[in-house]
């Protein structure tokens, strides 16, 4: 248990930073010292652990006078969905901010997010950089998100839409109205995916701030990581909520879905996947974007199959 007595403690925080984390404390401390020089003061940070058994307990404690910080422990559910919402119960703000435990932000991220939440929007976010090595060094990949485009329902669905969750501040009564993350084992990796689907069914107040204000880390260990189970987990996403589009724009989505398949696949090397999921998506109503993305890796397939 944390020593409140010497703990930083805000009266009315304005954002509560939920920080889901297992097995991570070297991560966990870089993510906590980003926290620790945010530019606003007004803040609580709830780490939620799933369970860790390395020394997260103890390598915390050196926050406690520097972070308005709660510590909650419980045994391992194995995703990030039940400690999110065990963070969400837990919160004071009015505003809900995601932070996964290996990834860190700038230190005007909460600045910047809360002008934007105050100006009226429910959800904010941001490209974040993609860090490969333990020297912190962001390479020029951006994990990039578009600009909302309404209804975001559909662009999320149809359109390769993506918001990394570690940028997401949503308003807390935005959270209420759709009710927990999800905790079903087949969204384990994609329940961010889904929370934002549901969102966007009570609000179109979404807006993107135009700057990198975080890091992904990109190194290894990620749970949504290009894999079988990646593939079986974006399907099991899109079947809760694809019924819910008409006809015409169904068949946008599903072409969209045979391209993450086929790029997933890709990753992996398994071309006995990807190469009908990509020709299914070039012949379905794939965005030209995305279709061209498509025809190039099918071309880079053939290159490789003739050398």
């Amino acid at each position: 248990m944390l020593d409140r007595s010497v703990s930083k403690r805000i009266e009315h925080p304005k954002v509560s930073v939920i920080v889901p984390t297992y097995n991570r404390v070297n991560e966990l401390r870089r993510c906590l010292d980003s926290l620790v020089v945010q530019t606003v003061e007004d803040f609580e940070v709830i780490v939620c652990d799933d369970g860790s058994t390395d020394n997260t307990s103890e390598a915390i404690k050196s926050y406690v006078s520097k972070l308005d910080l709660t510590y909650d422990y419980a045994e391992n559910f194995g995703g990030p969905a039940r400690p999110r919402n065990r963070g969400i119960k837990l919160a004071r703000a009015a505003y809900i901010a995601f932070l996964d435990s290996d990834d860190w932000w700038t230190p005007d991220k909460l600045e910047r997010s809360l002008s934007v939440l105050n100006a009226g929007a429910d959800v904010v976010y941001h490209d974040l950089w993609s860090v490969l090595r333990v020297d912190h060094q962001p390479s020029r990949h951006r994990i990039r998100s578009g600009q909302p485009v309404s209804p975001m329902f559909e662009s999320l669905l149809c359109s390769a839409y993506s918001i990394p969750n570690s940028s997401i501040v949503v308003r807390g009564s935005a959270l209420q109205t759709i009710g927990e993350i999800c905790e079903d084992k087949d969204l384990i990796a994609v329940e961010d995916f889904d929370m934002l689907l549901r969102l966007s069914k009570v609000t179109e107040k979404f807006v993107k701030i135009p700057d990198c204000l975080g890091y992904y880390w990109n190194g290894g260990s990620n749970i949504s990581g290009a894999s079988s189970e990646q593939i079986r987990r974006t399907e099991a996403v899109y079947r809760r909520h694809v019924l819910s589009l008409d006809e015409s724009k169904r068949s946008r989505a599903e072409a969209l879905l045979s391209y993450r398949i086929g790029r997933i696949a890709q990753l992996q090397g398994d071309w006995n996947v990807a190469v009908p999921n990509l020709l299914s998506a070039i012949r379905g109503r794939l965005d030209l974007t995305y279709k061209l993305k498509a025809v190039w890796l099918l071309s880079v397939r053939r290159l490789l199959a003739s050398m």
